[in-house]
Formats: C-alpha cells, structure tokens, sequence
C-alpha cells in the first residue's frame, strides 16, 4: 500500500509521543513492504537528518505559533496528499479533525488517531479549548475510522458521543546501544530522570517542589523544553535547587543512554492516552513513580509506584524508593515485562496494516 501520515511535526522524533508514532510505525511498515510518506514541518527538519531511507518525507512549511502550527501545517498537508497517489492517509491529532475530510474527496480513506483529551491541557484559553471540543465531535464523522490508544479514551467518545473507535495502543522498543553514561557529567544509576515537553499539564513544578523536600545527593535531571513559551521554562528554573539539572530536548542515543543509567524514573503527566514516555521508561526496566491518572493506571498499573497530584505525597514516595534498591529493581523487571507484553511496535504495526487493508 501507499500510506501518508499526517499531523505531526514529523521525523526524526524531535518534539513528543506522535513524533515517535510516526518515526516509528513508518519504518516499521516500509520494512513490511509498504511506500510511506510522513509529512514534516519545515521547523522541524534539518539536512542532516537521520532517519530510514526507504521513508519519503514531505517538508511543507508551517506557522510557528501554538495557536495556529498543527492547523496551518496539516491543512497544507491534507491538500497536498489529496493530489498524490497515497492510498490511505493517516492523520494524528484530534484538533485536526477539520481536514480529515479533504483526501475523502479524492477517494482517498482516512484514519484519525485522536490521541488523549487534548483540550483539558491548561496551556489552551477558552477558546482553544471550545475549539478542540468542537474538533472532538468532529472526529466522529470527519474520517472513515477513529483510533484511540486507551481502553479510556475509546469509553469516553462511547459514552459522550456514542461512537465506537478502534483501540490501538502505542509501542516501546529499547534499541541497541551502549550502556555507558557519555557526555552527560551524571553518576550511572545515581540519577532521577524526568522526560517530557515543559508544560504545566506535564507537572514538571509538582516534581520540582516535591524534589525539594527529599534529602538526597541523586540529582533530578530534567529532560524536555517548551519552544512555544520559554518564559515558563525559565520560572521553573528559577523554582529548582542547585540539584536540579535542566537539559533541554535531548533526541536519539543521548536520550536511551539516559533511560538506561536513570536510577528512578518519575512521570508527571496528566492528560493523553498512552504515553510513548511512560512505555519506554517501562521497556528501559525502569522504577516508575507515575502521577495516579486512569490512563496512566491504565498503562503501568502495579507494575510501577503511582503517587497522587499532591509535592508531598510525591516527596514522600520517592523517599521510599531512593532508600529501597531491591523495590526498584522489582518495579523495573515487572515494568520490562508489562512493556514486552502489552506494549509491541510489531504488533501494533500489525494492527494498523490490518485497518488500512480493510479501508484500501
């Protein structure tokens, strides 16, 4: 088949989980056979780019903004595939709900993953939020099949919109690579890592200020930015101890040598389906503390530390775990082979061949 994913700021993986979506179940289908074509924002590619060359990228340029980046950018892209030769498209993102249509007109079929609750993230006003609700209940008719990535979100557009969606979730795979900790001045296995965009819907500041009140010499190593709004950035810097080490975005090698050498691993985010960060912490052997939200139960379960939206509770939790070596080696093997079993690119592949084969 001839495929285009749509939607995402494209490969390599350099912004969040969809990024890592696309990367990774486009390769993963050209290794199946198949011609895919991701669309890339312009921002967001370099010539230097790395990524597999049987994937044809299409770099369309955007408005950076983040009222108006993913609106912009797939809209263009939806003209655009609509006068190509793809098969089926692949569109990501529910707040691109509007354009899911256009390749329709040219008998094109389309699938819209419309990842988790978007429009609670705190970082949207009123009207982006009116907005992405609107675009939720466009969804229930703008493509040909809906997928959801968590038993919870699949329930939530049952119930609130009686529609029935496909559940595919997302998958996690540690790639081969060294062990050693290279250019990051950290002690091995003597380090708290924390992995996602800076934004508040995130907690990065719950982490910060739980962090504060747990006495140790294991410094928090926060990995991720926010280029839409650095000033937020810079508060939580002005809110951390000298303990605290910010990163920025860190992508590729660096970002598995760090997965691999953290000694705990704490996950804050509250909104979304299936985190591509929590299941690749879980894949890593990680000891998780996860903030106690039903996707996130619904991902790790007892198979990792879930702690309340609450600093002290958090402080008090990663206490336990810094002070119990064996508690963090369990948590780590029982995350490994929940990752491993429920968690498979290949099969999620699988699954996703399956659907565009019924719609071809």
């Amino acid at each position: 088949m001839k495929i285009a994913i749509l939607g995402t700021r494209g490969i390599p993986a350099r912004y969040g989980g969809f990024e890592t979506f696309a990367e990774q179940l486009s390769k993963r289908l050209a290794a199946r056979g198949h011609e895919v074509t991701v669309y890339c924002r312009r921002p967001f590619t370099t010539p230097d780019d790395v990524f597999d060359p049987r994937i044809r990228r299409v770099i369309l340029p955007t408005i950076s903004h983040k009222y108006f980046d993913t609106a912009f950018h797939t809209l263009l892209s939806a003209i655009h595939v609509t006068f190509t030769d793809a098969q089926v498209v692949l569109f990501c993102n529910v707040a691109n709900s509007p354009w899911v249509w256009i390749p329709r007109l040219a008998g094109k079929p389309t699938v819209l993953n419309v990842d988790g609750l978007d429009r609670k993230r705190r970082k949207w006003n009123f009207l982006a939020r009116t907005f992405i609700g609107f675009c939720e209940a466009l969804a229930t008719f703008t493509p040909d099949r809906i997928v959801t990535d968590a038993r919870e979100i699949q329930e939530y557009y049952r119930r609130r919109f009686g529609k029935d969606s496909v559940m595919i979730g997302y998958g996690a795979e540690v790639p081969p690579g060294s062990n050693h900790l290279e250019g990051f001045d950290l002690a091995s296995r003597k380090f708290i890592l924390y992995v996602s965009r800076l934004e508040p819907e995130n907690n990065p500041e719950l982490v910060i200020e739980a962090y504060k009140n747990v006495q140790t010499d294991w410094p928090l190593v926060m990995v991720g930015g926010n280029p839409y709004d650095p000033a937020y950035v810079a508060r939580l810097k002005s809110l951390a101890d000298k303990r605290v080490v910010f990163l920025g975005g860190v992508y590729g090698p660096g970002y598995w040598q760090l997965l691999r050498n953290a000694g705990l691993y704490v996950f804050g985010c509250e909104i979304g389906g299936v985190h591509p960060a929590l299941v690749e912490a879980m894949a890593a052997e990680k000891a998780i503390l996860y903030l106690d939200t039903p996707e996130n139960r619904e991902t790790a379960g007892e198979n990792a530390m879930a702690f309340r939206h609450d600093a002290a509770d958090l402080a008090a939790r990663m206490t336990q775990l810094l002070g119990d070596e064996s508690q963090r080696a369990q948590l780590g093997q029982r995350a490994r082979q929940r990752a491993e079993t429920a968690f498979n690119w290949d099969t999620i592949t699988r699954s996703y061949e399956a659907l565009f084969t019924q719609l071809e």
